[in-house]
């Protein structure tokens, strides 16, 4: 059994370039929500964007991303979870699913100042470099914003956090 790193944080801190990296390091399975995503549900997006229509989505991607993770792990491989987990509850049920397994985790909190990751945003969606999936615009970056749960005290104490400024 294996190790499952979780990768967090904001908006454009550099979480999906910290874990592809991570996983090159390790020699470890890089899981992405956003290319589940985009590669399930992107050719079916609603216009305009629905919040809840997503969202449904992104709990099915999570749940067999979940049962593939344990498969990778109980098969001796590391998983990189590169799934946002904007939210704490989210960061614990998976930190909880993985304890239940017996898998030890490892979380990754990825930061950088809020202007710097706005720009990035902004600069990707120009770009379309290899961290684009879709069009993140300043409306959808700052609805985003509020809704990233900072880490607690329990989880800094145990995290790998990584300044990207």
């Amino acid at each position: 059994m294996s190790r499952i790193h979780i990768v967090f944080g904001p908006q454009g801190a550099g979480k999906s370039t910290y874990a592809k990296n991570l996983s090159e390091e390790l020699n470890a399975i890089h899981l992405s929500i956003d290319k589940w995503m985009w590669q399930l549900y992107g050719p079916d997006l609603p216009r305009p964007l629905n919040l809840k229509w997503i969202m449904e989505r992104v709990h099915r991607c999570e749940q067999q991303i979940w049962s593939v993770t344990k498969k990778i792990s109980n098969s001796g491989s590391a998983v990189i979870l590169d799934l946002g987990f904007t939210k704490l509850a989210k960061r614990e049920m998976f930190i909880s699913l993985a304890k239940e397994e017996g898998i030890p985790i490892q979380l990754h909190y990825i930061h950088a100042p809020r202007a710097i990751r706005r720009k990035r945003v902004l600069n990707r969606n120009k770009t379309k470099g290899e961290n684009f999936s879709f069009e993140v615009t300043p409306g959808m970056f700052d609805f985003m914003e509020g809704e990233f749960e900072k880490p607690i005290e329990q989880e800094i104490a145990y995290a790998t956090v990584v300044d990207t400024t």
